[in-house]
């Protein structure tokens, strides 16, 4: 049975990522984990309570998070469990995926804003850092109706095809159409007969029985593109791969991915090579 791990901090943005994690659980018939990672509030850790009070914090906390996995799992007719850290949830993360051996995460994506460009946010972190698929969840996102996948990517690069075979696997499981999308500023290179042929060729058997477009876009401005083609292709879901960098690279690239996990209206998935 599938795992699938979401992490919730009981806000609005959270509980809502939450409830599409139990819609896809109850569609793919997958067990849902709720994950929260206790965190002390400022205003108690700036004051002289007792260890008894932190203590009852705590636990109170995890009676919520446990009360939430009965009411989803009775509202769903899901199997429910859950898992409570005391620690920052970077930290923990790994750690609890490993444990349920989880296929899937599911995070809520945060507002666009000055602080999350700079310096990120728990979502942008385990797109960077997990190995296996993550997926963010805007606010006003609902699970129903996935039809239209946008799949964003640099062809130049190589398309991977355990990639492309998770592409073929969502497409199929929502009856969905998908668009592989391309924006490079070397667009030229593809104009070649054989070059053009040979990434048609690969799309064809890797997405063999699932409807695609394929589309290529020369722009400096990869970000806007993306974000113009949602609107234009009517998307309801937004698929990425994230690309590694090196130490030196890392200080003056930034993922486009981690980028786009904020301030989207669709949910975004990203797929580690």
């Amino acid at each position: 049975m599938m795992t699938i791990i979401a992490a919730t901090d009981f806000s609005e943005l959270a509980e809502n990522a939450v409830e599409y994690a139990a819609e896809i659980a109850r569609h793919k018939q997958a067990k849902l984990v709720l994950f929260n990672s206790f965190v002390i509030p400022f205003h108690a850790a700036n004051t002289l309570l007792p260890a008894s009070s932190i203590q009852l914090l705590m636990i109170e906390n995890e009676i919520r998070l446990l009360e939430r996995a009965f009411s989803l799992s009775y509202d769903y007719g899901i199997e429910v469990g859950h898992e409570c850290a005391f620690s920052f949830i970077e930290d923990e993360l790994k750690e609890v995926i490993k444990k349920y051996k989880a296929e899937l995460i599911v995070l809520g994506m945060p507002e666009k804003t000055l602080e999350q460009e700079l310096w990120g946010n728990t979502t942008s972190y385990a797109i960077k850092n997990l190995k296996l698929p993550v997926l963010a969840v805007p606010v006003n996102a609902h699970f129903a109706g996935t039809k239209k996948v946008l799949f964003a990517c640099d062809v130049l690069r190589g398309l991977s095809k355990k990639v492309l075979e998770r592409v073929k696997e969502v497409a199929i499981d929502l009856e969905a159409e998908v668009e592989i999308f391309n924006v490079d500023q070397k667009l030229e290179i593809l104009r070649s007969e054989e070059a053009h042929a040979s990434v048609i060729h690969a799309l064809d058997d890797s997405l063999d029985g699932v409807t695609y477009y394929y589309k290529n876009v020369k722009s400096i401005m990869v970000i806007r593109e993306i974000e113009k083609e949602i609107k234009e292709f009517q998307a309801d879901l937004l698929i990425m791969v994230p690309k590694k960098y090196g130490f030196w690279a890392s200080i003056v690239h930034r993922s486009k991915t981690r980028v786009m996990a904020s301030g989207l209206n669709i949910p975004l998935l990203s797929i580690p090579v």
